[in-house]
């Protein structure tokens, strides 16, 4: 199953058309994308029940963020060994975790404004809560997973690592610099959801490539380690962490300029699509 924000409106994705929720379930469900997932077990059993049904063709540009109001927004960090290591640090032996503003979120194909030379690229997955989760082990974690979206954690480096500790937060919550779609896929939907390819493009040249399988900590660990302090909301957000190839990471350093077309892609759930143009001098 895919669920979508299209216009604002809730839809059901098959191919190339989409299905308005709040029309084919009789007003049972609003048309507002981020009030589905507090009654996101419901929905899903009836989403399921479709079959048949012709929806419309869509634009892809009137594609939002699929949860576009989380209340939580969680962020890992060195999740993948191999960018641990590009950035010189030693891997964790806990997940490190910061927040993306909710304000920073949008959706898969939209215009990236540059606010400084030093702006950087993250692909990751990005798992939805689907109801709320408190204490939740690792072997149950999966369960409270409404689906997974592809993220993009854009990150400007310079304010990141200014001052007397690094500024995580901030510095990963321009407009703009927390993109997620194009819409949620269902775990259900996948043979294997703790092992998808994810990789990032400049122009069409590759600069992150890896499998989500290799992340330290996976969904189902972040959600047991989360959820042993913070109450997980259903929409909230769990950005799971980036392979290696990020501009900072790289000799000489390399960060994106106007005209860069930046792709992040997840098997099995599709791409987002960012176009750099230049900040306000």
């Amino acid at each position: 199953m895919r669920v979508a924000n299209l216009s604002g409106r809730t839809v059901l994705i098959d191919g190339d058309r989409a299905l308005d929720v709040h029309t084919a379930s009789s007003g049972r469900f609003g048309p507002d994308p981020a009030a589905v997932y507090a009654d996101w077990p419901a929905f899903a059993e009836w989403a399921r029940t479709l079959t048949g049904t012709d929806g419309e063709p869509f634009d892809r540009r009137e594609l939002g963020a699929p949860s576009p109001a989380p209340s939580q927004v969680f962020a890992i960090g060195l999740n993948y060994r191999d960018h641990a290591a590009e950035t010189g640090l030693d891997a964790p032996a806990a997940p490190p975790t910061f927040t993306k503003f909710a304000s920073c979120l949008t959706g898969p194909e939209t215009d990236l404004v540059l606010p400084t030379d030093t702006v950087d690229w993250e692909v990751e997955l990005v798992a939805v809560i689907g109801r709320e989760a408190t204490d939740v082990p690792a072997a149950d974690a999966w369960s409270y997973v409404a689906g997974l979206t592809v993220g993009q954690d854009f990150s400007e480096r310079t304010s990141q690592m200014a001052g007397p500790a690094p500024q995580f937060s901030l510095a990963k919550s321009f407009p703009g610099f927390g993109a997620t779609g194009p819409w949620l896929v269902t775990p259900d939907e996948f043979a294997d959801p703790d092992d998808l390819t994810i990789a990032c493009e400049i122009d069409g040249e590759t600069v992150q490539s890896g499998r989500t399988g290799q992340m330290m900590f996976p969904v189902a660990d972040l959600i047991a380690h989360l959820s042993a302090v913070c109450t997980l909301r259903p929409g909230d957000l769990i950005f799971t962490g980036t392979p290696a190839g990020v501009g900072v990471g790289r000799s000489p350093q390399r960060f994106l300029v106007p005209g860069n077309v930046v792709t992040s892609s997840i098997e099995g759930i599709g791409s987002l699509v960012q176009r750099c143009v230049a900040g306000a001098k």
